[in-house]
């Protein structure tokens, strides 16, 4: 596993470029603000939790796992299973973790003003899927090694699982339109841009919905599921109340809005 950040960072670049030319050509939705005005910050923002998590935590989660493996620990190193099972499994498993993770941020109300900071984006596109605070990414990698270690799932299942979660929350933040049809097959195996944008709404109840990352299924199974913003998805509104002037795109405005209590502008927001 020594050329893991290689393969990570190839299928990132290539996922990348290939979304956000398909959303070029085929855009869901006008965008409020210019790629100019957005992007440099959500990029930034990933650079910063890059070394951020590199310094903080020098292990990545495949490396936790590979020591997990070699140390016995975790439910999968105690039961005998075949290895393709048991990586499916932990695959499975890890992101049901991230669904419940991820529902537990909306819950909090001290999670929430951390996780905000991605519905704040006022535009939704392949950028949005890694614009997250980096106290949130930091508390989210200790969530998911704690769970790489409980679990005991493979380095091989870690890596696909990684790989897997990057390239889908690219995928299912992009700006792209989709046959309606198409959308109504894939969005049972894999979470579609339609589905996600919904999460997105700055309506309350829309927003508390559509959890999922990778896997639709949990969304049906735990009745989080919402089929379609009330608005439609070229009218509803993307973000949340309290941060809606452009220069909150900014990228030192983007790190202090956990910090700030800034009054919503409608008093419709979103804020738990």
């Amino acid at each position: 596993m020594s050329n893991e950040p290689v393969i990570r960072v190839a299928f990132f670049l290539a996922v990348f470029v290939v979304v956000a030319a398909w959303e070029a050509m085929a855009p869901r939705r006008a965008r409020q603000l210019s790629r100019r005005a957005r992007w440099p910050a959500n990029l930034g923002i990933v650079a910063l939790n890059t070394a951020l998590v590199r310094l903080l935590l020098p292990t990545t989660a495949v490396a936790f796992a590979l020591l997990g493996e070699q140390r016995g620990w975790g439910l999968l190193n105690i039961i005998d299973l075949p290895r393709g099972a048991a990586v499916i499994l932990a695959v499975l498993a890890l992101d049901l973790a991230i669904y419940l993770q991820h529902v537990l941020f909306h819950a909090v109300p001290l999670l929430w003003r951390l996780h905000r900071m991605h519905h704040a984006d006022l535009d939704i596109d392949v950028t949005t899927g890694a614009r997250f605070h980096p106290i949130e990414i930091a508390a989210s990698m200790v969530l998911k090694l704690a769970a790489i270690a409980a679990l005991g799932a493979s380095a091989e299942a870690v890596l696909i699982f990684e790989i897997l979660l990057n390239a889908t929350a690219m995928f299912n933040h992009a700006n792209l339109r989709l046959p309606a049809g198409l959308d109504r097959v894939l969005r049972w195996f894999v979470v579609t841009p339609d589905m996600h944008r919904v999460h997105h709404s700055i309506v309350r109840q829309e927003t508390n919905s559509n959890f999922g990352f990778n896997m639709p299924w949990w969304d049906r199974l735990f009745g989080t599921y919402r089929a379609q913003p009330a608005a439609g998805h070229e009218a509803m509104t993307i973000g949340i109340d309290q941060f809606r002037a452009p220069g909150e795109q900014r990228l030192d405005r983007m790190l202090t809005q956990p910090f700030r209590d800034d009054v919503p502008a409608t008093g419709k927001g979103i804020t738990i």
